[in-house]
């Protein structure tokens, strides 16, 4: 396949963070006085960025708080939460190990904002392998608009096409589409609906250390 560089997506694909965003979220409602959402509501609206998903949760409230009001507060409670009880998936440390010794570099593109990236990447012990982190805030756009892989690719020094995108979710899948990435998903993570098997990746994977057949 000519893979030559990783792009990967955080939440749902490395890191299970959904109960520490959920909590987040329900920080927020509580402070509104609004009621409290299960985790796995939120787990459904996580992966198009911070305001989408607190637009969505003051939506589904039935709350007529403006973003503008209501984001300094969920911020706040976001970066409380973020080191709260995140956990790596099941074969991440060990195929990101593999990776690297194949020389294979790695970036993260995702829609988390980017200053919240590299705490969450240090608590987990796995900052080191990644050359360049692409957040949510660090282009005007964001995924699932293309503009993100491709600055990704840049800066990895590769045409999109050596690059493999790797993520969960529908947001991922039609980024890489619009960037010409191909795309491996995994099943574990937050799909919100989409039908990985049918999805036109090149494959959906139960285990991270199985990518290690397509890149290298």
């Amino acid at each position: 396949m000519g893979i030559a560089a990783l792009v990967f997506d955080l939440d749902g694909t490395l890191v299970d963070s959904a109960d520490d965003i959920a909590e987040a979220v329900n920080r927020t409602l509580d402070e509104l006085s609004l009621p409290r959402v299960s985790d796995a509501t939120v787990r459904s609206w996580i992966g198009e960025g911070v305001r989408r998903l607190v637009a969505t949760a003051l939506a589904h409230a039935g709350s007529e708080r403006t973003l503008e009001e209501v984001m300094p507060t969920f911020m706040r409670h976001y970066r409380d939460c973020l080191l709260r009880s995140p956990r790596l998936y099941d074969g991440v440390a060990e195929a990101l190990q593999l990776l690297r010794t194949r020389g294979l570099p790695m970036a993260i593109c995702t829609n988390k904002p980017s200053a919240l990236v590299p705490p969450l990447l240090d608590h987990l012990g796995i900052a080191g392998y990644f050359a360049h982190i692409v957040g949510g805030d660090t282009l005007p756009q964001r995924k699932p608009a293309p503009e993100p892989l491709l600055h990704a690719a840049r800066l990895l020094g590769q045409v999109p096409a050596h690059c493999l995108m790797v993520g969960d979710s529908a947001t991922d899948l039609e980024a890489a589409n619009a960037a010409g990435m191909p795309i491996v998903l995994v099943r574990y993570g937050y799909p919100r609906g989409l039908d990985l098997e049918s999805a036109g990746a090149l494959a959906a994977i139960d285990d991270l250390r199985q990518i290690a057949s397509f890149a290298g």
